[in-house]
């Protein structure tokens, strides 16, 4: 059950999300058989984040929406990745914070044995603070999950 170097879900999520270029990166992922996407998301909701997240990954065939175990495993690694941006404390509005963040969502097997299965890996980078241009610090997140 050897995690292969070159196939680690969580760095190849992460060079995605700060890719200058995600398509090219999306495009290479591809040829190994790896699905993935981006997109943008901002609020004060710690739901709309992951409504954001979980649209994206079904509108781009990451996750069939009608199997329970994918849509599953998927919000587990965005409150997992969800988890390192506030800090532990996945509070949003109620604590006065707001968030802007890029996400990355990437689906693939990163073990050796095609036996493993599938995995899936959410990546958040961007901006916490308080609802007040200018009072936010750099933030970064990821989520590993086994679908």
């Amino acid at each position: 059950m050897a995690l292969s170097n070159e196939r680690r879900i969580g760095r190849h999520a992460i060079m995605l999300l700060l890719s200058d270029d995600s398509e090219q990166e999306l495009a290479t992922l591809k040829q190994s058989n790896w699905n993935g996407c981006t997109g943008k998301v901002g609020s004060m909701e710690a739901h709309k984040v992951v409504a954001a997240i979980e649209t994206a990954a079904k509108k781009n065939g990451i996750i069939q929406p009608n199997i329970y175990r994918e849509t599953h495993a998927l919000y587990h690694a965005i409150i997992e990745a969800l988890h390192g941006v506030t800090r532990g404390q996945v509070q949003l509005g109620s604590v006065h914070r707001t968030v802007g963040l890029s996400f990355a969502v990437l689906r693939g097997n990163p073990y050796e044995n095609e036996l493993e299965g599938d995995w899936i890996a959410v990546s958040l980078y961007g901006t916490i603070g308080a609802p007040v241009k200018g009072s936010e610090h750099e933030a970064i997140g990821l989520g590993i999950n086994h679908i």
